[in-house]
This record gives structure tokens, sequence and C-alpha cells, in this order.
């Protein structure tokens, strides 16, 4: 059965400009996070390595967002990593975490600059605990993106993040990235870390906009 309505052109009405309000389970998401513990495992030449890095995530509430009927609330993040040895970018990473409250639909979004964007999917509700979204290469909808190069060498099959949340308002993530590596065969790429909190989360735009005019957000 079709999911989706006939009209795919009118925009919901009222809706609630406080994004901070209304993530679900992204709520916990939102702020400046920093990790000192990260451990990735990645292909080399001669084997595995594994090394440990310093992470610092922001997650930035964006102002909601319609398709048509469909009306997302989010945070816009940016991924800057370290390492210990080196003060030099280790990893970079941009994107989005969509969360759709009419059919808990979670969405993240990803772009690393060394050409590589994918889109993955879950299904979560305000309160939860944990997040689990995933990708797969080739499918249209929720799935993988790479240069021509990657693809040849580093082949992405498939990505998956599952995301914690700690009583003390902390988090973690775990995750698994399925390689084809050429002339080694399969590899699971891992990263984990955990984050702690050094910053709060500042309203998106339309709430700051309402209040320097002194309006009350609906």
């Amino acid at each position: 059965m079709q999911p989706f309505p006939l009209d795919i052109f009118t925009e919901p009405e009222d809706v609630d400009p406080h994004t901070l309000a209304n993530l679900g389970p992204l709520a916990p998401l939102a702020g400046r996070w920093e990790g000192k513990k990260g451990i990735d495992l990645n292909p080399k030449a001669e084997g595995p390595e594994r090394r440990e890095f310093i992470e610092r995530i922001e997650c930035v509430p964006i102002d909601p967002q319609a398709n048509g009927p469909q009306l997302f609330y989010g945070l816009r993040y940016h991924i800057h990593i370290t390492t210990e040895e080196e003060d030099i970018t280790f990893h970079d990473q941009v994107g989005y975490w969509l969360w759709e409250p009419a059919t808990g639909l979670i969405l993240q979004t990803l772009a690393i600059p060394r050409g590589q964007v994918l889109l993955a999917s879950g299904k979560g509700a305000a309160g939860d605990r944990t997040i689990h979204v995933e990708a797969k290469r080739g499918q249209t909808s929720y799935g993988i993106c790479s240069t021509d190069f990657l693809e040849y060498a580093f082949r992405t099959d498939a990505y998956t993040i599952d995301i914690a949340f700690a009583e003390d308002g902390g988090w973690s993530y775990d995750i698994h990235t399925t390689l084809e590596v050429k002339g080694q065969g399969p590899f699971d790429h891992h990263d984990r870390n955990t984050l702690h909190r050094v910053g709060v989360a500042k309203p998106n735009p339309w709430v700051q906009i309402l209040a320097a005019r002194g309006e009350a957000a609906a």
C-alpha cells in the first residue's frame, strides 16, 4: 500500500518552530561534545591498523524542514577528529540528523571530503535510549555514493551506526563500515567513541528571531 498522500505539495500548517522541543530521539545529541578515547580500526597494506583519536562534534538545531506534507526536525552536525600524535585532521565529516515525528523515521546524511556521501535510515521515538541507522551500496533511497577510485580500491558496501545514551547525559557510538579492499577482500572498518558534553545547543534560527522580536514560540 502506498504510504504517501495524494497531495504532495501542501505543507503542514501550524508548525512548531521550536526544534529543540521536537527532536524526539535525537534530542540528546544537541550541543557540543568531546571524546578523547576514540578507537579506529582501518585497512592498510600491511594489515589492519588500530588508531586512537580525539573527537569534537557539534550538533546545531536547524529550522523545521518540509517536503510538501513531510515534516522533519533536525540537527546539522560537524565532526572533527585529530590524534595525540599530530594536530592535523584525521577525519572530517558533516551532515544532518533528521527525525520525522509523523512516522518515526530517523535519517543521517553523511559527507566526507574524500569523495563519499550517504543517506542512512532507521526508526525511533521520543525517549529512546538508543539509535540505529544503516545504509547499503546500490540502494537509491538509503544508499552510499563514492568516487570511482573508492569504488575500485575501497568499495563501501554497507554502513551502520549504533548510538547509546548514558545516564550522565553523554553518549557513545559504534560504527561498522563494510569495505571490499582491492587485493585483500572484505574488511570491517570499525570506529567507536564515548562523547561528553562541553557546550549546550542554542535554539534554531526561527526561535532566535522570535526571541529577538519579543514573541513567544508556539
